[in-house]
């Protein structure tokens, strides 16, 4: 019988890059009424496994997305669509994207099926027009994001949109693309931001399973810096030797700081779920307000 870590590794070897872009025109959505400020969430997905699994990991979205406020709209930040540009979903209907192959048929069978919310797309577009964001309508929601959203929110009942992490851009760069997000939080938007605070594939798919010192350490530094607010450490926590070792690539450790930077300093901040996968995978989530 074939083990999880094998399985995962033929299935994650087989993720795919992203499509060809294709934009549009949209209209652009007037600020919405207060719904009551929105909590920002981040959360370490994992393997794509995880939603259809029943694990600490699955059990703890659920419990994560019962206590979450009722949302008007979700603007996921997935790592798996790191692309050259700022991008949001422009589509109707975003379609489920399987990202990846040689996992169950099981998997291959979930559909996400939420509405978007073209005005919406047009609201975020402006908010982002300094960072030159457009809209897509050839994406629609990766692994990244209905893995998480099909425990934190099953019932799909409520529009989701995804914005790109620009794989140009300096970590500061998208601190700052997550504070120009803030307002959403004040029209009824979540920002769910979904990546892993460490991620080496390689270490986790052929690795003996045991926590190695470096995983433990960035998953506490960082821990540390988004408690204080440390924007500075976040901005330079790649270029550390435990990022390097955490991040051979940071298109896992990028969607987080589109969390740091929409919230706020007033905003309690919890970690909904910690630990690691796989021996190295960070599993930490984080909730601000």
């Amino acid at each position: 019988m074939i083990s999880r870590r094998d399985a995962l590794r033929l299935g994650l070897a087989g993720l795919v890059g992203s499509a060809c872009r294709r934009t549009g025109v949209v209209p652009v959505a007037d600020a919405a009424p207060a719904l009551g400020r929105m909590p920002v969430v981040f959360v370490g997905h994992g393997s794509p496994m995880n939603a259809i699994e029943d694990n600490a990991w699955s059990r703890a979205w659920r419990a994560l997305g019962t206590a979450l406020p009722q949302p008007r709209a979700i603007l996921c930040v997935s790592a798996h669509w790191y692309v050259p540009g700022t991008w949001v979903t422009g589509n109707v209907a975003p379609r489920t994207i399987h990202d990846f192959g040689g996992f169950p048929k099981a998997l291959f069978e979930v559909r996400y099926p939420a509405k978007g919310d073209v005005a919406l797309a047009g609201r975020i577009t402006s908010l982002l027009a300094s960072h030159e964001a457009r809209t897509r309508d050839d994406w629609g929601l990766d692994h990244g994001a209905w893995s998480v959203l099909a425990r934190v929110r099953p019932a799909a009942d409520v529009p989701v949109l995804q914005l790109s992490v620009h794989r140009g851009l300096a970590p500061e760069a998208h601190l700052a693309l997550g504070r120009a997000l803030a307002p959403l939080r004040d029209e009824g938007v979540l920002l769910l931001a979904s990546g892993n605070v460490t991620h080496n594939l390689p270490h986790a798919l052929s690795g003996d399973g045991q926590l190695p010192a470096w995983a433990s350490a960035f998953d506490a530094d960082v821990a540390k810096a988004l408690e204080q607010r440390d924007a500075k450490f976040l901005g330079g926590a790649l270029a550390t030797d435990h990022g390097r070792d955490a991040h051979p690539t940071p298109d896992h450790y990028l969607p987080l700081l589109y969390a740091a930077g929409a919230a706020s300093p007033s905003d309690p901040i919890s970690f909904p779920s910690t630990g690691f996968d796989l021996g190295s995978i960070s599993m930490r989530s984080i909730r601000y307000g």
